[in-house]
């Protein structure tokens, strides 16, 4: 019979004879793998954390994940991480990066049951579908489309966020902890939100489901409810050479 330290001993071994016979994972260096980073706290693919904070980042339009990049690094938007993992990438790298997570077409996770009450429900339905005219708060519809999937170039998809998240982004335009390029539309509306508005409109959102066609619309309509600071797309080595007479 076996010891206790030869037996031991004959599973290392046979551990270690195992694990040296398993192919070596290939890393390929391309930005799949580059930008697992990004899941610690997106999740794989960028399909949102686990924590109902950190977003989901997949699908969404690539003018506006550059955007979001390009203010983390500019102080527009203030995360400490964030800002460090920009800091040191070129507009380029961003743009790139801002296009693959855009090109994802994932499933998304079924929505969390409303926790609201009926009225802060029907409150937050008239601000996404309708807004508040006396209020001069254009419906969340009018820029990021009929079915709150997003609009291309740059504006983003509404559902299938957690209300957290939407809270805290209000929050932040209202208070100026986050901000877009001049004219900067959301902030003005988020001010003119109280706080229970935003409470609404943020449990509304995060209960609706997300439609099976869920990528960003080509454009809303002809002309936006309000005046809001442009994408401009960066330019690249590849858009340099293109234009070079």
């Amino acid at each position: 019979m076996l010891s206790r330290s030869s037996l031991a001993a004959l599973l290392l071994t046979t551990h270690t004879a195992w694990a040296a016979a398993q192919p070596t994972p290939r890393f390929e260096d391309n930005l799949a793998q580059r930008v697992q980073a990004c899941a610690s706290c997106h999740g794989q693919q960028g399909r949102a954390g686990p924590d109902g904070y950190y977003p989901r980042i997949a699908g969404k339009p690539a003018g506006y994940l550059y955007n979001q990049l390009k203010h983390f690094q500019t102080g527009q938007r203030k995360h400490a991480l964030m800002a460090r993992m920009v800091d040191p990438l070129s507009d380029a790298y961003l743009w790139e990066i801002a296009q693959h997570f855009a090109s994802l077409d994932l499933p998304h996770a079924a929505a969390l049951p409303a926790r609201a009450p009926a009225a802060v429900l029907q409150r937050g339905e008239q601000l996404a579908l309708r807004g508040d005219e006396a209020r001069q708060v254009p419906a969340c519809t009018a820029c990021h489309g009929a079915a709150l999937t997003g609009a291309q170039p740059a504006t983003p998809g509404l559902l299938g966020l957690p209300p957290d998240y939407i809270n805290a982004q209000l929050g932040a335009w209202h208070n100026g902890a986050r901000k877009a390029r001049t004219p900067d539309c959301m902030a003005t509306i988020a001010r003119r939100l109280p706080v229970s508005d935003v409470a609404a409109v943020s449990a509304w959102l995060a209960a609706q489901p997300v439609p099976p066609i869920s990528a960003p619309v080509a454009s809303t309509a002809a002309r936006e409810p309000m005046e809001c600071g442009s994408f401009v797309a960066p330019v690249t080595p590849a858009a340099a050479k293109a234009v070079r007479p």
